[in-house]
């Protein structure tokens, strides 16, 4: 038997590999992704205090730091037993629909877009960020733009662009002042102009272009979870969370503090990440004929569970893509419209939020007693469903931590997708790079965060290591 080894897979965050297991006629047996990193926050967390989470928390990613210090806040604030006041929480909207934005712009450009742009059987030299650069030096220009000024717009709220320090038990650190609102509202219209562009631009030059073959990589069958408000519109801060099967049935609304009842959390010996999995669907497996208790999360599952998007052009734009795939598409490659549709969302959002007078409101947090010593907080993180669950002593110090993360809820589809592209495109032991290459495209496509996946070390998962000489021969083997 024969095994393809895909290391590492490129343009995502964090690092992977994908063993590819062939037969003996040269097709494939079986393929396992595997995150190549561990973090460990949940266990050198226990013993800090939980006021400190938030910015603990924000080190576990430099690409979606804000999700995490929004989350921690969340939880924080349930330990605490508070409620932000209006303007607190207006303000924490705010910043995730800013950060929302900057990482959407992120992954479309810098990580998808080249395999699209340029083209996925292109030499990799030239199939990245510096290619798109040479391909359309203007488009390039104005992402890099739009970027910084979503970075200038999140340092303005949170008091750093990368690991904010915004978030309190009770509210957030400090208000917006009027002259930052006013300059912020320049920002913003320059945002949203971008995303009308980047949505009409890959539709144009993309999306209204893709071929079956395309549509097809990574192509599975799952449930789906993600937030919505009371009224079912798609929220992306706060709300309730909605699981449903392929078909939209079975639909079940709750709340996040109630997350165990409906989700469990499976391990594999040979991964270092959890598998979580629907507990009232029967079981778990990750055949693709018959997926036990898989669902997907992040912007394809929201499109999915929402039944609409309250901004203007978000939801017109959900209207079209609904009209050609229908209410429940279960196409992996989707996800990458669904994250501009999201975009645009996010960009309406930021201009809306800076128009309200309550986001300049100084009340921004309210007084704090430890009486609840367990918290849990949510948000719908640019990766999916982001849960942070935190225990604490008497004295307000951490005992337990538990996360559950957008990469971690994907890691049983990312895998069975992986799965369905090698097996539909490697026969007879046929491969190249460039076919090797639309199996990343299918993990891309979720655009995972292998470093907020990869976080536990509490003794349920097991860790083998081969230990090389400078030759790279292995003398040694060591688990635990």
């Amino acid at each position: 038997m024969k095994t393809i080894v895909v290391q590492p897979v490129t343009r995502v965050e964090g690092g992977a590999r994908v063993l590819i297991n062939l037969d003996e006629q040269g097709n494939v047996k079986d393929t396992k992704m595997q995150i190549m990193e561990l973090r460990g926050f949940e266990r050198f967390a226990v013993g800090r205090p939980v006021e400190d989470m938030a910015r603990i928390t924000t080190r576990i990613c430099g690409v979606c730091p804000i999700s995490h210090h929004l989350a921690a806040g969340k939880a924080m604030d349930a330990v605490f037993g508070v409620t932000p006041p209006p303007a607190g929480h207006r303000l924490r909207e705010l910043l995730n629909a800013v950060a929302y934005c900057e990482e959407h712009i992120l992954h479309f450009y810098f990580l998808a877009g080249p395999d699209f742009i340029m083209g996925m059987d292109v030499d990799p030299s030239v199939r990245n960020i510096i290619g798109i650069i040479g391909k359309v030096p203007d488009i390039a220009k104005q992402v890099v733009k739009a970027r910084q000024t979503c970075g200038r717009m999140v340092e303005i709220i949170a008091g750093r662009s990368i690991h904010p320090v915004l978030n309190v038990p009770g509210g957030v650190s400090k208000p917006l002042t009027e002259e930052e609102r006013e300059k912020m509202q320049k920002m913003a219209a320059e945002v949203l102009e971008f995303a009308k562009f980047s949505i009409a631009f890959a539709k144009e030059n993309i999306f209204y272009k893709l071929s079956e073959e395309t549509l097809a990589i990574g192509a599975i069958k799952t449930g789906f979870l993600g937030t919505v408000k009371k009224d079912g519109a798609l929220d992306l801060y706060d709300g309730h969370l909605r699981l449903m099967k392929a078909d939209g049935q079975d639909a079940t609304d709750f709340e996040y503090n109630d997350y165990k009842e409906y989700i469990g959390e499976h391990i594999e010996p040979w991964a270092m990440v959890k598998f979580p999995y629907a507990k009232k669907w029967g079981g778990w497996s990750l055949d693709n004929d018959n997926p036990q208790g898989q669902y997907r999360v992040n912007t394809l599952a929201r499109m999915n569970v929402c039944d609409y998007i309250s901004t203007p052009l978000a939801d017109a734009e959900l209207k079209e893509f609904r009209n050609r795939f229908g209410r429940y598409p279960q196409t992996t490659i989707l996800y990458n419209w669904a994250r501009l549709i999201e975009l645009l969302y996010n960009a309406e959002l930021v201009v809306h939020i800076l128009q309200d007078p309550l986001v300049t409101d100084i009340d921004t947090r309210v007084p704090v007693k430890l009486v609840a010593g367990h918290g849990i907080g949510c948000v719908e993180a640019p990766r999916g469903t982001l849960i942070h669950e935190y225990e604490c002593d008497d004295k307000g110090l951490v005992t337990k931590v538990n996360l559950v993360v957008g990469t971690t809820h994907n890691n049983g589809p990312i895998n069975m997708s992986v799965n369905q592209a090698a097996t539909s495109l490697i026969k007879n032991g046929q491969y190249d790079q460039a076919l090797l290459n639309k199996v990343e495209v299918a993990i891309r496509a979720y655009d995972p965060c292998f470093s907020c996946a990869s976080h536990t070390l509490d003794g349920r998962l097991s860790l083998s290591l081969d230990i090389a000489d400078h030759n790279g021969q292995i003398i040694d083997k060591m688990s635990m």
